[in-house]
């Protein structure tokens, strides 16, 4: 493989990265450019574990999210072997998917079945329960040389940022929700009761804290309460 034309080939994808417009572009690209840029490389996905239910984040050529979905519904495979041991390895490889694979032989068969026969994979992330793996396919056999796999690994960087970005919006995104409903939470009350802000808080923060509830849930109970009329 040649290293300077693949370093050179990353420095224009991290800037084209730069100019995705959002997260689900990004990984798209990403996904994209593996298939563009690893020898060999006839197909690749970003895989999402969350809460046992197995989620394609992106894919680019046929065989990714059936596998994908594979993957998921049997629970077992090459990311979830991968995420389970999470501290000793984060890269991996396999030669000749038409091989027995006896970690995981439903997913071997189904793997070969959709014509795979080689992949490797990087996890990108381990969250409780959760993770995410950047996956790459070949038809053929051996195409994952320890080279290659490396190069995949160089990809993974720039999905575990975006995917990084992608938890940090959400994040965001609920707490705006969040302060959102708590507000409006709050007008009603000031309008039914004649309360000052800090007393219709104070009602909001006591009424969770008196039935353990969330306060963004009190919120919402006080929002639909007021959308189905006067009780």
């Amino acid at each position: 493989m040649d290293w300077q034309e693949f370093a050179e080939e990353m420095a224009l994808l991290a800037r084209t990265l730069l100019k995705q417009d959002s997260v689900q572009q990004t990984l798209d690209e990403i996904a994209a450019s593996a298939v563009k840029l690893v020898d060999g490389c006839d197909a690749a996905g970003i895989l999402s574990v969350r809460k046992g239910r197995a989620v394609t984040l992106s894919s680019y050529g046929d065989m990714v999210e059936e596998s994908d979905r594979r993957q998921g519904a049997l629970g077992e495979g090459p990311c979830f072997d991968l995420a389970r041991r999470a501290d000793e390895e984060r890269v991996f490889r396999i030669a000749d998917m038409t091989r027995p694979q006896p970690d995981w032989p439903r997913y071997a068969e189904a793997a070969r079945e959709l014509g795979i026969g080689s992949m490797t994979g990087v996890l990108l992330y381990t969250h409780d329960e959760d993770f995410g793996a950047l996956n790459l396919y070949a038809r053929r056999p051996g195409t994952f040389t320890e080279d290659i796999a490396t190069a995949g690994w160089l990809l993974a960087s720039h999905a575990a940022v975006a995917l990084a970005d992608a938890r940090t919006i959400d994040q965001l995104e609920h707490a705006l929700e969040t302060r959102h409903a708590i507000g409006e939470a709050m007008g009603i009350l000031r309008e039914r009761h004649g309360l000052s802000d800090e007393d219709a808080f104070n009602v909001l923060r006591n009424i969770s804290q008196h039935h353990n509830i969330k306060l963004r849930d009190v919120a919402q109970r006080v929002r639909d309460k007021r959308a189905g009329g006067p009780a």
